[in-house]
């Protein structure tokens, strides 16, 4: 059978629409109120990683209420969560996901390359379809007995280091470009960054397969010494008395962007496009943007500046995935089959 990629409108608002996606009446961004009678109910799926489940939480029934004030039509919205590289291959293997929130903008590229989604998604949704940031932080053991504060303090054997799995949590992958980045963005060689990579390997006993598991790991079985892993976690395991100790926040480090994106040929075989649309737009409301905030992740709307200014650290030197060239060469340089993480692993193991 051959499969046929059927033209779509062009759907959503590009990046440099923010301000005036919030702004902007709601009427024209939902269906007519005879095509929401049409179907009374309609069910989508959203796939993301496993750190989101607490925003999702709140986000999922604001939009559920709002689409049904404007449009009549009851939304069922069931998600699946866990790390985003397994949540990746899981969508291209046949998991049929309306709409997907993943760690990374490669990670989407994945699908794209296995044609569920359309070329250009990137510019459809605003900020680049980037919705929330993120960085890397250290949770250290009570009173800090190994004195862990910056990257040069895991470059140590007496550090028993947590770490995820790049081969399968997003996460984890941005871990790696923070340990890389913390030698490269300081005027190191990248050769430097291998042989300081490696070092801290050495201190890595156990790599779980995601975010979650990892801080599981780390606070529940009290693996380990400091645990890399989003802020978001940290965030999430001091507000829910998992853990009492304040996290650290090194510097230079990287800004992790997560991408939405609506898996096109999955929306157009089931007829959810309309509500899967609405819902990603959605997520770049101020109500969203907020319950991000509430639950971990920076937002990216200038609306919530003052309010994530109260919740999250400043001063700290942040770099992108650009500035290390963009995730199409860092993918394929850092985690491609024999690229330079297999080549670290494989020395250390």
């Amino acid at each position: 059978m051959v499969n046929i990629a059927l033209p779509r409108p062009r759907r959503l608002i590009a990046g440099s629409a923010l301000a005036a996606l919030v702004a902007s009446s709601a009427a024209a961004l939902v269906p007519s109120p005879a095509h929401a009678q049409a179907k009374k109910r309609q069910e989508i799926l959203v796939v993301s990683y496993a750190v989101t489940k607490s925003a999702y939480d709140q986000i999922i029934p604001l939009f559920q209420a709002d689409w049904k004030k404007k449009t009549g039509q009851d939304v069922v919205i069931k998600t699946s969560y866990g790390g985003s590289g397994s949540q990746t291959r899981a969508v291209i293997d046949g998991l049929e996901a309306d709409v997907v929130a993943l760690a990374m903008t490669s990670d989407v590229a994945k699908i794209e390359k296995a044609g569920l989604i359309q070329p250009g998604w990137e510019k459809e949704l605003p900020n680049n379809s980037i919705a929330t940031n993120s960085t890397v932080i250290f949770m250290v053991r009570g009173g800090n007995p190994k004195k862990v504060k910056n990257w040069d303090d895991l470059n140590n054997p007496n550090v028993d280091v947590i770490t995820a799995n790049p081969k399968t949590s997003g996460g984890a992958r941005w871990n790696f470009l923070g340990l890389w980045g913390s030698v490269t963005e300081n005027g190191g060689s990248e050769e430097a960054a291998k042989k300081y990579i490696a070092s801290v390997l050495r201190n890595v006993d156990v790599l779980p397969k995601d975010a979650r598991e990892a801080t599981d790991t780390f606070v529940k079985r009290k693996k380990g010494d400091v645990l890399l892993n989003w802020e978001t976690e940290g965030i999430l395991a001091r507000r829910n008395g998992e853990w009492t100790v304040p996290y650290k926040l090194p510097s230079p480090n990287v800004l992790t962007e997560m991408p939405i994106a609506v898996v096109d040929r999955n929306v157009d075989k089931k007829g959810t496009r309309n509500v899967a649309e609405a819902f990603a737009r959605f997520l770049w409301t101020p109500a969203a943007q907020r319950a991000y905030a509430d639950n971990g992740l920076r937002p990216v709307i200038p609306a919530l500046k003052a309010y994530a200014s109260s919740k999250f650290f400043s001063g700290v030197k942040f770099f992108k995935v650009s500035d290390l060239g963009g995730w199409g060469a860092v993918d394929k340089k850092f985690f491609g089959k024999g690229g330079t993480w297999d080549q670290i692993f494989r020395k250390t193991r």
